[in-house]
């Protein structure tokens, strides 16, 4: 059974920090393209980060500088540092995995991020 937990959103205050994780399960994660999105009520989901099997990464504009994705194959987990947190990030935060080649995709149940003072 494929299954995708984030963990460690919070309510955090302006200039914080918050790190979310992503543990995957029953798929060869090593394998997925890993991805964080985000969607705010009222808006579209958002891709905010993305990292490849071979680990390298993107950002979307709003986040560059302040968010860094990064993976450990070996734990079977991804994870998003993000730093001088800002209102307009609060969201539910999501885990995305994707192997195009396949046509698979997976996604997380989602954790809340909120951003305020």
């Amino acid at each position: 059974q494929v299954q995708l937990v984030e963990s460690g959103g919070g309510l955090v205050q302006p200039g914080g920090s918050l790190r979310l994780s992503c543990a995957g399960s029953g798929f060869f994660f090593n394998l997925y393209i890993m991805r964080w999105y985000r969607q705010a009520p009222g808006k579209e989901r958002e891709l905010v980060a993305v990292i490849s099997r071979n680990g390298g990464t993107n950002y979307v504009d709003s986040v560059k500088g302040r968010f860094t994705i990064s993976r450990d194959n070996a734990k079977n987990t991804v994870y998003l540092q993000m730093n001088s947190l800002k209102p307009e990030d609060t969201a539910v935060y999501l885990c995305n995995a994707d192997r195009p080649s396949l046509g698979r995709t997976y996604w997380g149940q989602g954790t809340q991020v909120t951003v305020s003072s």
